[in-house]
């Protein structure tokens, strides 16, 4: 079994929450694993994998199966994740609305909840958001002491320094949000990561992007943005706001933006510069299906805006591989799948690149293929895998 870089481990002590939290990360990515098997992964020692084997086997997070016979020597015990050993809450926010849901340990969704936002202002939203909870609480019959946290997926750009990139694909009152206060509002700890850096997580943890290390997933909601796999880790950058590709310039003297540039991608290549062109001034959350059903039906209008999309998103593309040399290029976020293939089998040619080799694992695009609650899957994960949770520290320290 090959090494992945991006679970490796640390053997210090004092980096203990670190490897429990990749110990955690090998055992789902991969299914059962013997811990023999945990250490190769990870290239922590014997001990180190046993000490946190033992911990987490004791606060109900793995769980043992018979061992495995047939082999040298003393029979492996594979390990693997209990379902219900934890559970977190994963919200997606956007201009259609709220989407929530609870998810075990092993990342399956037991319960979602849908919901219209009128207005996206904190003081209106955030209620709703501790309503949905509420609403998931009721539906389910598990033990709530075992909720991680919640974690929160929504445009960005987050703490905009300077000229602020806000507008109409920014959500109004969330530039500095107060995370503290939230957290007591919706009675759970709570983490706020941009939709496409959640909807990355959420496609590297349930999609295509399973078994990568290194790729970029475009995120195609009312704005545009991506999130960077680099060596295993999500790129955040200096202001957490890595990945903005909706505000590169791919047309000199292009569209206004309302960042106050003009030419930016998101003004051709977004859910909003689709309602734009295609006269659709009132929309909620059924709207990107509507638009489905017009490709479906032949709508002339709906292709040629896809078609129009290609040639930024080709520019944008030779860029990411230039940059970034990534395995793939993975297609995603909110827009319904029939629309985000149309524009992939359109995209090709692609212009030469470092990337474009002949022998190669994976082409260089892909559909993903986690779904549309990808953001959501994305940000309940953030609780699980947070190596400073409190709430995960204080489920091991009372099972110990």
């Amino acid at each position: 079994m090959d090494r992945l870089t991006n679970i490796a481990g640390t053997n210090l002590e004092h980096a203990r929450s670190h490897n429990r939290r990749v110990v955690l990360e090998a055992v789902r990515l991969h299914g059962a694993l013997s811990r023999a098997e945990i250490a190769r992964l990870t290239t922590l020692t014997s001990q180190t994998v046993s000490n946190i084997v033992e911990e987490l086997e004791a606060g109900g997070l793995l769980r043992a199966a018979p061992p495995r016979s047939g082999g040298r020597g003393q029979p492996a015990t594979p390990l693997s994740i209990d379902p219900d050993g934890a559970y977190s809450v994963g919200l997606q926010f956007d201009h259609h609305g709220l989407t929530a849901v609870l998810a075990d340990l092993s990342g399956t969704v037991r319960h979602r909840v849908e919901a219209a936002v009128p207005d996206p202002h904190p003081l209106i939203a955030v209620p709703q958001m501790a309503q949905a909870i509420r609403e998931l609480k009721r539906k389910s019959k598990i033990d709530w002491t075992r909720v991680l946290g919640a974690g929160l997926a929504m445009p960005g750009p987050f703490n905009p320094e300077g000229r602020a990139l806000m507008g109409p694909t920014s959500l109004a009152g969330w530039a500095d949000p107060d995370v503290e206060a939230i957290s007591k509002k919706i009675g759970l700890p709570l983490l706020i990561e941009n939709d496409a850096k959640a909807a990355a997580i959420g496609e590297h943890l349930h999609g295509r992007a399973k078994r990568l290390t290194s790729f970029v997933y475009l995120f195609f909601g009312m704005g545009f943005g991506a999130g960077l796999f680099v060596d295993g880790h999500v790129y955040k950058g200096f202001g957490r706001n890595a990945g903005e590709m909706g505000h590169m310039i791919v047309e000199t003297d292009g569209r206004a933006c309302h960042c106050g540039n003009r030419g930016c991608l998101e003004q051709y290549v977004s859910l909003a510069a689709a309602y734009k062109a295609l006269g659709i001034e009132q929309f909620d959350r059924q709207t990107p299906e509507e638009l489905v059903r017009r490709l479906e039906a032949g709508d002339r209008k709906v292709q040629a805006w896809l078609r129009s999309t290609v040639p930024p998103l080709r520019r944008a593309v030779n860029v990411l591989e230039s940059l970034l040399d990534p395995e793939t290029i993975i297609l995603g976020g909110v827009m319904p799948q029939p629309l985000l293939q149309y524009i992939a089998d359109a995209l090709p040619p692609l212009a030469v690149s470092a990337t474009d080799q002949r022998e190669r694992p994976t082409p260089r695009l892909l559909v993903g293929s986690a779904g549309p609650d990808t953001p959501a899957l994305g940000a309940a994960a953030l609780p699980i895998f947070d190596e400073l949770n409190p709430q995960l520290n204080l489920l091991l320290k009372k099972s110990g």
